[in-house]
């Protein structure tokens, strides 16, 4: 049951190429911007790192202004490769030393499918979150969520994120972090 539980000490959230070219042509854009914002929120009040990335900026475009503010200081790993395991993604996954990874971003088929392909492949057990990743399509989009669960990869969403992070209701942390769903 490990692979269904996670706990904020093992943890990393990684926001994929959330862009400001790549943002207009998502019919669920405001969705996905909304959701990966609560997620920012409860990584940074959880002690989760970010590892942020950008798909060849110099054409798409910076991470969108909305997911960067909640950020604050941050440091995008820049990219080519379809994949977010660029070797730079990858030392810095190892310096964390943390084995589950939260993704989300943009396009489920294309970037998200690759990234969790090779995270699968490199051993992380991985959360994608799908209701914080598109596609330009709904056909791409299921079919980008159908391949990842069967290559093992946990299929879930942002409130049952948030809370399995959280554990119990009743604290100062849920009272905090409860409001940002409602």
């Amino acid at each position: 049951m490990d692979k269904f539980e996670l706990k904020s000490e093992k943890s990393v959230l990684m926001i994929i190429d959330i862009q400001e070219r790549l943002v207009p042509v998502m019919e669920y854009r405001d969705q996905v911007i909304r959701n990966a914002k609560i997620l920012v929120s409860a990584a940074q009040k959880l002690g989760i790192p970010v590892i942020v990335t950008e798909q060849y900026p110099k054409g798409l475009g910076k991470i969108i202004k909305e997911i960067s503010d909640v950020l604050g200081a941050f440091q995008a790993f820049e990219k080519t490769s379809f994949s977010a395991c660029t070797p730079e993604v990858v030392s810095e996954l190892a310096k964390l030393g943390r084995k589950k990874v939260i993704v989300c971003g943009m396009e489920t088929h294309v970037c998200v499918f690759q990234t969790v392909r090779d995270l699968l492949r490199d051993g992380y057990q991985v959360f994608v979150v799908k209701d914080a990743v598109c596609s330009r399509t709904q056909e791409n989009y299921q079919n980008g969520l159908y391949l990842m669960s069967e290559m093992g990869a946990v299929i879930t969403n942002t409130e049952t994120i948030l809370f399995d992070l959280l554990k119990r209701a009743g604290t100062p942390l849920f009272k905090e972090l409860s409001k940002l769903i409602k």
